[in-house]
């Protein structure tokens, strides 16, 4: 493993101002104080067809560590590599800097120039930077902010432009490389987030991620934080502020051939390594982002880079489009909370209110929990009680019609037994009747069950827990695939589990308001129909839940229940198996 420096960083939010050194046009090598950089970087031969390899075997060797046999080879990589990127037509290059530069800055020896707006409270790491280097890297932000005045919010973007500086000829090449990742309009790719809004959804997706990929990890950020979001709102500042320079290259190495996706799987594969560590074995009053934070900065300490690497890859992310839609999602539901294009930073708090929340049957901290495992862009919005069997009765067919027009919503049950469970549903409970007067199955993959009595426990599609059960769709399959009719049927809550099996699976509808069109049941390529069993509901009941068994069944007075073992959450029973309801309710989410 490499030997790693410190990571020198310089907090921006003061002074107002910089004091710019305007003696611009330095190479390489009055940039970088060498002594600091990792000893395996000095010097190695260069083989002379390394950059004719096709792009996949780059990417092999990007995630072997290849380029840091030698600065120079590293830094013809990230030129060429950086030159391939396509991006706007008009995109300043180096010759433009040079201009723009001898206009800012002028000929006296400093000038005192106001802070760029984007980097308001972020972080500056200079790496390995001497003193000449960090006065670039200053003056390239300052241009970059003149030249793109559409960024208001980045704080990636000095990380970034410092790890370009260290192999760079120059300032001005840094800045014209730097300008063409900005610059990027690559389909479903973005490689800098520019906008405090897509910043946030990034952080969502993110969230998102680690929702799923990361439960044991995710579980106690929930039960540690009033506000998971905010930790996972740092998860940039993980891989490019907080990790030493040695690792924070070889993710550079990595992110510019293979884009964004891969800094979620390395941000994930931290998260995991994170939770084993034992760093968070005693956590009682500890503020568990400082304790991340002091995690990551002594990495060496749990993990080498090339292991890091390793796991991150051995993560199965959905496709680079799939994760594109999720963020575009987010940001749908952040502009409807407000956010915008031009503001910067935004405070705002994601959880339930702990002194405003009130259930019959969960307290405000376990609403919490649930609140920690639903997609982020709903965790946005306040929880809306809209049907309690307290308040409203014991009539499933109130039940539909004060459900009807909110999509999501969160099924909670409490039985005589005193065990809590339930369902979060990605679905409108109206696409009931789409099937005409037969029962049939609808939903996405984002639903779930889970128990929070006498243990918190949540119970996800199985392809997400066991992708490798099914394959991708082909294109041309997904244009030309065709609804399949609904099979009729005649089970209800209380016939037997098998029965379950005969119930239909419809395909989903494909209006572009689906919630999750990278878990709709048309992406994949199931080995049976009882996997996507996920919410069904009639004037008889409802099912949740199917093949082999039913997570949850409720008879027409919503009084008597059954939760079995099932192919689609591959649950166990969520409570005792056959259950007397004392409690329902059902919450959806106040976005108004």
């Amino acid at each position: 493993m490499f030997a790693s420096s410190p990571v020198t960083v310089v907090i921006t939010s003061e002074p107002d101002t910089w004091d710019i050194d305007a003696s611009s046009g330095l190479g390489q090598e009055e940039f970088v104080e060498w002594d600091r950089m990792p000893d395996s970087e000095q010097q190695a031969d260069i083989p002379g067809d390394i950059l004719t390899k096709p792009r996949k075997e780059l990417k092999r060797l990007a995630r072997e560590g290849y380029w840091a046999r030698s600065c120079k080879l590293r830094a013809r990589v990230y030129h060429q590599l950086i030159q391939q990127v396509t991006c706007r037509l008009v995109t300043p290059d180096a010759l433009v800097y040079t201009d723009v530069a001898s206009r800012l800055f002028g000929k006296q020896s400093v000038s005192s120039h106001p802070l760029p707006d984007f980097l308001e409270g972020c972080s500056m790491p200079t790496y390995c930077l001497s003193p000449a280097g960090v006065m670039a890297l200053r003056r390239i932000l300052i241009c970059i902010s003149n030249l793109f005045p559409d960024i208001t919010y980045s704080p990636a973007l000095p990380a970034l432009a410092a790890l370009l500086l260290h192999y760079s000829p120059g300032e001005a090449q840094c800045f014209e490389n730097i300008s063409r990742l900005i610059a990027s309009n690559a389909p479903h790719t973005s490689y800098i987030d520019q906008s405090f809004l897509a910043h946030q959804a990034s952080c969502m997706t993110f969230g998102d991620l680690a929702n799923k990929h990361c439960p044991a990890a995710h579980r106690l950020i929930a039960s540690t934080s009033e506000n998971v979001f905010d930790v996972y709102s740092e998860w940039l500042s993980w891989l490019f502020h907080d990790l030493p320079f040695s690792y924070a290259i070889r993710i550079f190495d990595v992110y510019l051939l293979e884009g964004q996706k891969v800094l979620y799987r390395i941000a994930l594969a931290l998260l995991k390594q994170y939770s084993l560590s034992g760093s968070s074995a005693e956590l009682a009053g500890t503020d568990i982002k400082a304790d991340l934070q002091a995690f990551l900065q002594n990495i060496e300490e749990h993990v080498t880079v090339d292991k890091l690497l390793e796991r991150a890859f051995g993560i199965r992310l959905f496709s680079r489009k799939e994760i594109w839609l999720l963020q575009m999602a987010n940001r749908k539901a952040l502009m409807e909370r407000g956010i915008t294009m031009v503001q910067s930073r935004q405070s705002f708090h994601l959880a339930v209110d702990l002194q405003s929340f009130t259930s019959s049957i969960v307290t405000a901290q376990e609403m919490r929990i649930i609140w920690s495992w639903i997609p982020e862009r709903f965790s946005l919005f306040p929880p809306l009680l809209l049907f309690s069997t307290s308040e409203d009765g014991c009539s499933l067919q109130r039940f539909y019609s004060c459900c009807e027009g909110y999509e999501p919503t969160v099924l909670l049950i409490k039985t005589t037994e005193g065990e809590v469970c339930g369902a979060f549903l990605s679905s409108d409970w109206s696409e009931r009747r789409k099937s005409g007067a037969t029962s049939g199955f609808f939903g996405t993959g984002e639903c779930f069950v889970f128990t929070v009595r006498p243990e918190a426990e949540r119970y996800e599609w199985v392809f997400i827990k066991k992708p490798e059960l099914a394959k991708a769709v082909p294109r041309a399959r997904l244009r030309s695939r065709s609804p399949s009719p609904a099979a009729p049927h005649g089970s209800t809550p209380h016939s037997p589990a098998g029965s379950s099996s005969h119930l239909s699976v419809p395909a989903p509808p494909r209006s572009p308001g689906r919630l999750s069109p990278f878990l709709a049941i048309r992406h994949f390529l199931l080995p049976s129909k009882t996997a996507s069993m996920f919410m069904s509901g009639s004037w008889e009941g409802i099912i949740i839940g199917g093949g082999g068994g039913r997570a949850l069944a409720l008879d027409a007075d919503l009084l008597w229940g059954r939760t079995e073992p099932c192919e689609t959450f591959d649950n166990p029973p969520l409570c005792q198996e056959d259950f007397k309801v004392q409690l329902l309710e059902a919450w959806g989410f106040q976005n108004t």
